[in-house]
């Protein structure tokens, strides 16, 4: 169930997720569609503002109290679209899944963040002003660096011989890592987003929010230094090499309301990457 809705719902990360060893897989796996539905409920258009601000509420008051099963949203069949309704109609099987869950308590402070972070965009838009520097990086932090967080924290709790350097150190660069595919993915989406009235930035700071994704990407290559090579490698450096290459077309054509890699590229981005599983297994155990 969870790799069908994976499938359907996060491709590009689902193979990243394909990557990882199966200790990790499960985790991130159900974190993502946990957080995805609320994400999902928070962008629902045809539900009522007031409404999609109190079911986050009550997720959020759930989570608090470590009850997330007690969360259950009512939702009617087609307010969501069909695709969207497989993610509310599977949340049972999800919380159940999450329950019994070893690394249940991280899947929750994680998601906490998330909803924290989705409350706030809910709040703050529809505006026509853009997202403060201080704002930028609060949102970011929460949705997407608590995520570069968490998956640290697995990797020490299920592969600590994956890790080199302190994990204080790599949480934090974990953390930035975020931000950047964070922020990214807003300077992507940007043209899209500014339609539903959400503009995180302005169009005339377009080269400087470039410049500030790259910075918090550069973090990134540094938290590569601090893993072993294999499998946790490849997978957490996937999500920078497509990033990479999507900044430089945003850079290169500011004014293509969405930039696609083509379907080429990416694979070729993934088998570039697959050199790294054939080193011998001895030289990182937890790969």
């Amino acid at each position: 169930m969870i790799r069908h809705l994976l499938r359907t719902h996060a491709r590009t990360f689902a193979l990243t997720l394909s990557l990882l060893p199966h200790q990790l897989r499960g985790s991130l796996g159900v974190a993502y569609l946990l957080a995805r539905t609320s994400d999902t409920l928070a962008d629902a258009g045809e539900i009522p503002k007031g409404r999609r601000l109190a079911l986050l509420d009550d997720l959020a008051g759930a989570l608090a109290k470590d009850r997330p099963s007690a969360w259950n949203p009512k939702i009617q069949r087609g307010e969501l679209g069909a695709g969207n309704d497989e993610l509310i109609r599977a949340l049972p099987q999800l919380l159940a899944i999450l329950d019994e869950n070893p690394d249940r308590r991280e899947v929750i402070g994680l998601w906490r963040s998330i909803v924290e972070g989705q409350n706030f965009d809910l709040t703050r838009f529809p505006s026509e002003d853009p997202l403060g520097v201080e704002e930028l990086d609060r949102y970011c932090g929460l949705v997407a660096g608590s995520v570069g967080e968490t998956w640290t924290t697995l990797i020490a709790k299920h592969a600590f011989q994956t890790l080199r350097h302190p994990l204080a150190e790599m949480r934090h660069l974990g953390f930035e890592y975020g931000k950047g595919l964070q922020l990214l993915n807003i300077l992507r989406d940007r043209t899209a987003d500014r339609a539903m009235g959400r503009s995180y930035v302005a169009e005339w700071e377009l080269s400087a929010m470039a410049d500030l994704s790259e910075q918090w990407l550069r973090s990134g290559e540094k938290y590569f230094q601090g893993l072993r090579p294999g499998r946790i490698l490849m997978a957490t450096a996937l999500p920078f090499d497509l990033a990479m290459h999507t900044l430089g077309k945003i850079r290169q054509s500011p004014e293509e309301p969405r930039i696609r890699l083509p379907r080429s590229m990416v694979r070729w981005i993934v088998i570039r990457g697959t050199a790294s599983l054939c080193l011998p297994r001895r030289m990182n155990p937890a790969s």
